[in-house]
């Protein structure tokens, strides 16, 4: 595989993501930015089969519109990564910021460290398309909102005692969240029931839980052997009654 390292130092978001470009269009499978730091829109509409691996912190709109790529974040990451996504797959090793998933339709976003406010909302499932977003510890609130498709997972790795914030599922009609370890079903929208997975839901989590800890080098059995809630809306209309005469 064809190999270049681009050094993104002081490099204008669009200069930098010109070369990557630039790059792609000359074959090169393996792309590795170094020293990146807050620059805005990388990978964002990239369909072609590539690896991008960025060592700093991308800005905001990371993947953003992606569809195939592989982009490895070797830290942390701003707001907005996988904003309407509809393929490909972000590993961040460090923490993700807000809005992370923002109607997202498909692919695949871990984060091994925590995520910041509103994290998968608007996300879901679109024909073939299933996005999903596994996030190694905690998150903040309105964890969800208006989620409409897809997965999220909680793991709550680190032992915090609170694993979501408030408002989860708010408005919530479609998908599934499951949240591993203990929940106060006070942080809960009204529209959003809880209950133990089935046996469908465990195959399901294994499914990702298996790559998430292969991404990060963790023990799948450690993970799997603290139980899960199952949070799933009540309704598929949660604001029918509003608009209706």
């Amino acid at each position: 595989m064809k190999e270049v390292v681009i050094d993104a130092r002081g490099l204008h978001y669009k200069v930098l993501n010109d070369m990557v470009h630039r790059a792609i269009g000359e074959g090169v499978g393996r792309i590795v930015l170094e020293n990146v730091a807050g620059q805005r829109y990388i990978g964002d509409g990239l369909k072609e089969e590539v690896e991008i691996v960025i060592r700093g912190t991308p800005g905001n709109d990371l993947a953003a519109f992606m569809d195939g790529p592989r982009i490895v974040v070797e830290g942390n990451a701003q707001d907005g990564v996988g904003n309407t996504m509809n393929g490909g797959e972000v590993i961040i090793h460090g923490d993700g910021g807000d809005i992370l998933g923002y109607s997202m339709r498909g692919g695949r976003i871990f984060v091994r460290g925590d995520v910041g406010y509103r994290v998968g909302i608007h996300m879901k499932a679109y024909k073939d398309l299933f996005p999903v977003v596994v996030v190694g510890g905690c998150a903040k609130d309105f964890l969800g909102e208006y989620m409409a498709g897809g997965l999220l997972v909680v793991l709550g790795l680190d032992g915090k005692d609170e694993l979501v914030g408030d408002f989860v599922g708010t408005g919530m009609h479609g998908g599934s969240i499951f949240i591993r370890g203990y929940l106060d079903e006070r942080t809960l929208g009204k529209e959003v029931g809880v209950t133990e997975p089935d046996e469908d839901d465990l195959t399901l989590l294994h499914r990702y839980l298996e790559d998430f800890c292969r991404c990060f080098d963790l023990d799948l059995g450690e993970v799997l052997r603290k139980p899960f809630l199952k949070l799933y809306p009540h309704t598929h209309r949660p604001y029918g009654r509003l608009y209706a005469y």
